[in-house]
């Protein structure tokens, strides 16, 4: 269960009025496929279910660990990407970071659609586990 919302029927997010970041992994103005692979991540404050802030973070680089940490410490509550690996997504858990996977299109959309509680997590884009991205669509 998030500390920052919670999921409905059939399988949507519902944000509550209270503050909360939210990350999106970038290529370009889209989500990324792979949230560790991107240059950079999109990050709006949330507040009352309106968007008070927008910043452009440039990632620190893709190590294991790395980057639930960084975001932690930039306050973030939730990423959206298009995939992770499973270990990546038990690592941002233990941070307290929300994951919502199989997420795609452009990312002012995806995060208007977020708020208006219109995003329904799906399958990760990213399919290899632990082994590598062999295989991987990105």
């Amino acid at each position: 269960m998030s500390n920052y919302g919670t999921w409905q029927e059939p399988g949507k997010y519902t944000i509550g009025a209270f503050h909360m970041k939210v990350a999106i992994a970038k290529e370009g103005n889209d989500v990324s496929g792979h949230f560790g692979h991107c240059t950079e991540y999109a990050v709006f404050d949330i507040a009352d279910e309106k968007i008070t802030k927008k910043t452009i973070l440039q990632s620190p680089g893709h190590e294991p660990g790395k980057l639930p940490v960084f975001l932690a410490g930039h306050k973030v509550t939730h990423v959206l990407a298009g995939g992770m690996g499973p270990r990546a997504v038990d690592l941002f858990c233990e941070n307290n970071i929300d994951v919502i996977l199989g997420v795609s299109g452009p990312i002012d959309t995806v995060i208007t659609d977020f708020i208006a509680g219109k995003i329904s997590p799906g399958e990760s884009s990213c399919t290899h586990g632990e082994e590598g991205h062999e295989g991987c669509s990105h």
